[in-house]
């Protein structure tokens, strides 16, 4: 074994995307990320129209979420 040829490329081990963060979120091209509300497919009837709609919409990432989502997600 020779440890001094430079040929050889040294392999790190690659990354691991956390399994829960790759279900909630999507990374968008601009680099942040978007989810769904919790909270909208059951017990629907107590709840205001406008509660509704709001669940309905897209949320995305903010502020010091971003960095955590990339280092949870290295890939994409």
């Amino acid at each position: 074994m020779r440890f001094f040829s430079s040929s050889v490329a040294v392999q790190f081990p690659k990354l691991k995307t956390h399994s829960g963060t790759k279900k909630r979120w999507r990374s968008l091209p601009s680099g942040k990320f978007k989810r769904a509300h919790a909270g909208h497919h059951h017990l629907n009837v107590t709840k205001r129209p406008g509660r509704k709609n709001a669940l309905g919409q897209t949320a995305y990432s903010h502020g010091a979420q971003t960095p955590k989502l990339k280092k949870l997600m290295p890939y994409g």
